[in-house]
């Protein structure tokens, strides 16, 4: 259901100013750019099983403001990902496999350094493991060094990720869209 987070979100989104699926794969935005561009493409990482988790909403959620989201499941879709187009905001799960075989070492962290190795290192959020303490002080660490802009604890909720991905663009893009146009109004 919509939220007071969402909402403000979405009201947040439809007034900003612009400057002169399956894992792996895009979901599409209906609202783009002229030329089909969209206004911001986002890396979405997540290695949980829920059914209709807020990794499967969110992209349904911000898909008609022209936002592209790339789903990965694993390190290795992330990099492919990363490697054939500019990201301009990241979630990032540190539970995420390396690829999607039977071993399940967790490859979070290298999608943090493929990052941060960027021409142009996108905001990024940490979900952090929440398994013990001892692991969460040391994913702080990691996402620290990694110069990630929020980590959040398990469970993440649709309006716990919308109100971080507020505070990226207003604080990190100036509340504009990265290189976008005027957006068009849902």
């Amino acid at each position: 259901g919509g939220s007071e987070g969402g909402a403000a979100l979405a009201r947040r989104m439809r007034t900003m100013r612009s400057v002169p699926g399956h894992p792996g794969q895009p979901v599409p935005p209906a609202a783009c750019r002229q030329g089909g561009d969209p206004r911001l493409n986002l890396l979405l990482t997540y290695s949980g099983w829920q059914q209709d988790s807020w990794a499967d909403r969110l992209p349904q959620f911000l898909e008609p403001f022209g936002v592209m989201t790339f789903r990965a499941g694993s390190a290795r879709q992330a990099a492919e990902i990363i490697g054939g187009r500019r990201i301009h905001m990241a979630v990032v799960d540190l539970r995420l496999p390396f690829d999607g075989g039977e071993a399940k070492e967790e490859a979070g962290a290298r999608v943090l350094d493929l990052l941060a190795r960027q021409q142009v290192a996108p905001p990024t959020v940490v979900v952090k493991r929440g398994k013990s303490s001892r692991e969460d002080v040391r994913d702080l660490h990691c996402a620290l060094r990694a110069g990630v802009f929020a980590a959040m604890d398990p469970p993440v909720t649709l309006e716990s990720i919308l109100r971080v991905m507020q505070r990226i663009l207003e604080r990190h893009y100036s509340g504009m869209w990265p290189g976008g146009e005027s957006p068009v109004l849902a």
